[in-house]
């Protein structure tokens, strides 16, 4: 595989690193695989299966080797989608492909809503799009609660919430965020507090992109291809539920992937998925006509 090159680029508020695999012979649209807050790290091995295409990855801002400068504690998805905007215009690629996961979904779906000339085809890959599932208040309420136990608490116990949220199957109860807090050791997650509140999810993201409401109507006009995807393992999950949510706003069919929300992974974070099987999925889909 082509060994990545690293680049820099200066936005407003943020110093952004991206990675480059350059396949100057191919044909193929350039191909960014992105996620949030997910940064370049996690998509090592799935971009190991697109030798035959140029591949780029990106940490986003506040994000691993991206750097704030703004000194802001939150990141919405209009700013992911300027940073990506410029991102795609320094690479002078033409129209790209883009594969995005989770936070990442929500981001190239407002890029697509705002600058649909700058991408061929987008697959949004599991949304965590709370707006537009039926249980809308009880998954907003769910996710500020996280937000603001981050605040009051720090990390261990409101990431103990969000594991319990993202793992739980089925619409959320109207009581949800009424019930016992689980115990952060469950999760081998520190109760004491160690003061930080730079966490990239769950202080700078979760609220502003589990509360982003996709732009339909642009989106349904937009000349990009797009394509929203679910795990057939992830099953009433959140985001598998908010990729549902999505394709019915756009009028379509969601399209199943294998396992579920990281079946893209492979041994980057210790929780593999079926990377093989995903990215031969994910071929078949960038490669098709429709």
């Amino acid at each position: 595989m082509t060994e990545p090159t690293l680049h820099t680029l200066d936005v407003p508020g943020a110093l952004l690193t991206y990675d480059v695999r350059p396949n100057d012979s191919s044909a193929e649209p350039t191909l960014l695989l992105i996620g949030s807050p997910m940064g370049a790290s996690g998509f090592g091995t799935l971009a190991g299966y697109f030798t035959d295409r140029t591949v780029v990855t990106y940490d986003p801002r506040g994000v691993e080797r991206s750097k704030r400068t703004d000194g802001a504690t939150e990141s919405t998805p209009d700013m992911h989608a300027d940073d990506l905007r410029r991102l795609i215009a320094a690479l002078d690629a033409g129209p790209v492909d883009i594969f995005a996961s989770s936070g990442g979904a929500v981001n190239a779906l407002a890029l697509v809503a705002r600058h649909p000339k700058q991408i061929h085809t987008l697959i949004a890959h599991e949304p965590p799009t709370a707006q537009v599932v039926p249980d809308r208040e009880a998954a907003l309420a769910a996710n500020a609660d996280i937000h603001e136990t981050y605040l009051r608490r720090g990390f261990g116990p409101a990431m103990a919430k969000f594991l319990m949220l993202v793992g739980h199957k089925g619409p959320l109860p109207d009581d949800y965020t009424d019930r016992p807090a689980p115990d952060p050791a469950m999760f081998g997650l520190p109760a004491e507090d160690d003061g930080s509140r730079d966490d990239p999810l769950l202080g700078q993201n979760i609220v502003s992109c589990t509360h982003y409401e996709p732009d339909f109507d642009a989106l349904r006009k937009a000349s990009s291809r797009i394509v929203i995807a679910a795990g057939t393992e992830s099953e009433g999950e959140l985001a598998h539920r908010g990729a549902i949510g999505v394709a019915d706003g756009l009028g379509t069919a969601p399209v199943m992937f294998p396992s579920g929300h990281g079946g893209f992974l492979g041994d980057e974070y210790g929780q593999p998925g079926a990377p093989e099987a995903f990215a031969s999925t994910l071929r078949a889909v960038l490669t098709a006509k429709t």
